[in-house]
């Protein structure tokens, strides 16, 4: 196998010492010194975020103050990094504070290290009940700062305008059909050994 020797070309004094280069670097430099600023000072200067940003994934409740969640757990199961963790109240959790309403999350959890805020969890929740808002900065001196949990999630989401208030149109149909509502002001305990709390509206129709 032939071998080419190759001769690397010999450096003067002037490129030795890297002349050429310095003075092109420090004319770039002259050429953008008297231009606009377009450097931010971060943090003192501050991002404007466009409307329609998909930044960080928060809960939010409704003009009433109503948790909007029903701890129907398809934000969890959607989740590619597994990010959300959500725990339903069970037959035995607490009732839900707000009327008509089926059951509310006991715990609901989202780890920031892992969200890649790819909105899925927005698309896929049937309540409207978590939405991408538009903090896309997050900092803390610990890993548990940023698993954010329920009441901090309502926190930072604040309330939302919800034109449609599906359960509470619900309840008035259902009022206006003279069906009660399995009642949501009992204890579970209660509302577990009435018969009638396991027959949906439609049933109880069909009954009477």
């Amino acid at each position: 196998m032939a071998v080419k020797t190759v001769k690397r070309p010999r450096l003067s004094w002037w490129e030795r010492w890297m002349i050429p280069a310095l003075l092109s670097g420090l004319g770039v430099t002259l050429r953008h010194f008297f231009r606009r600023k377009v450097t931010m000072e971060y943090p003192e200067e501050r991002w404007k975020v466009p409307p329609g940003y998909r930044g960080a994934p928060y809960l939010v409740r409704d003009q009433e103050g109503n948790i909007k969640c029903v701890a129907c757990q398809l934000c969890e199961f959607v989740c590619p990094p597994k990010a959300i963790r959500v725990t339903p109240p069970g037959p035995d959790g607490p009732v839900p504070d707000r009327p008509n309403a089926e059951k509310m999350p006991v715990q609901f959890e989202i780890d920031m290290l892992r969200c890649i805020f790819c909105g899925l969890c927005q698309e896929v929740c049937p309540e409207d009940a978590i939405r991408l808002m538009q903090d896309y900065s997050f900092v803390g001196t610990a890993r548990e700062q940023l698993r954010l949990d329920r009441d901090e999630l309502l926190r930072r989401g604040g309330r939302v305008y919800d034109p449609i208030q599906k359960w509470k149109r619900k309840a008035q149909e259902a009022a206006e059909q003279g069906v009660e509502v399995p009642g949501w002001h009992e204890e579970p305990q209660a509302r577990k050994s009435d018969p009638a709390a396991s027959i949906s509206p439609t049933q109880q129709e069909d009954a009477s």
